[in-house]
């Protein structure tokens, strides 16, 4: 909770000072709109022009809003590590009394957090496939491991900012997984499970899909998650005692 209060004030500064950071915050709410009153208006059209019936695809183009907003939390956490290792600010804190480990705690716990809460409010301002509370809460946390991820494969393999712009562009291929993934049946499914994406959009399909039981798929997605952030994590501490 210090580490919050002494810390969030200046994050706040900082996100609201840059014009990226800014944009990337509001995306969600504009990525919303979008799907309320485009999909709907989309999905009229190709079905009155073309005869093609856009609703099957709806658990499809909803597993996108999951994935993409614990993205956008991760990427806005992972710009802000950017800034910090420019400006040494890490390499500071290891002679403070804030420890280098409670920091990563409240940075990573940080885009958990607020990826949880912004799905739990995004989804349903989109309109589309609603879910009920505890099976969207479900769905939530299972995207939230989304959001350290991005967060530390920035700051893990992106010497600076100017990286980080490149690499988030890199980063946009992830997305692919999913889309396939959709359209090829298991077994062969499983083998898109090497990205830690396609895990919450399995599970999303599953329970729009009304499946009994999605429950193995939450947990062996939360499992394989965390042990790629763990990996992340390792390498953004040898990087970071490298710097120092």
């Amino acid at each position: 909770m210090r580490v919050l209060i002494a810390l969030g004030p200046v994050d706040a500064k900082s996100i609201s000072r840059d014009p990226l950071l800014r944009w990337l915050m509001l995306y969600p709410l504009l990525l919303a709109g979008l799907v309320r009153w485009g999909v709907p208006w989309l999905a009229g059209t190709l079905l009155t022009r073309f005869q093609f019936d856009l609703t099957p695809f709806y658990p499809l183009l909803m597993s996108f809003v999951l994935v993409m907003t614990p993205m956008l939390a991760g990427l806005v956490i992972g710009f802000l590590l950017l800034d910090q290792q420019d400006d040494r600010t890490l390499t500071a804190l290891q002679v403070t009394p804030l420890t280098l480990t409670g920091y990563l705690v409240y940075r990573l716990s940080l885009p958990l957090g607020l990826s949880l809460v912004i799905t739990m409010v995004i989804f349903p301002l989109t309109g589309l496939a609603p879910l009920e509370v505890g099976p969207l809460f479900l769905a939530a946390l299972s995207a939230t491991p989304l959001a350290p991820f991005y967060a530390l494969v920035l700051a893990a393999f992106a010497a600076n900012k100017v990286q980080g712009f490149a690499l988030t562009k890199a980063l946009g291929v992830l997305l692919v997984a999913p889309l396939l993934a959709y359209f090829v049946s298991p077994p062969w499914q499983w083998l898109f499970g090497l990205v830690p994406l396609y895990w919450p959009a399995k599970f999303l399909w599953l329970l729009q899909a009304g499946q009994a039981s999605p429950w193995p798929v939450l947990l062996l997605g939360l499992l394989y998650q965390g042990l790629v952030l763990l990996v992340l994590l390792r390498r953004f501490n040898r990087r970071l005692h490298l710097v120092g």
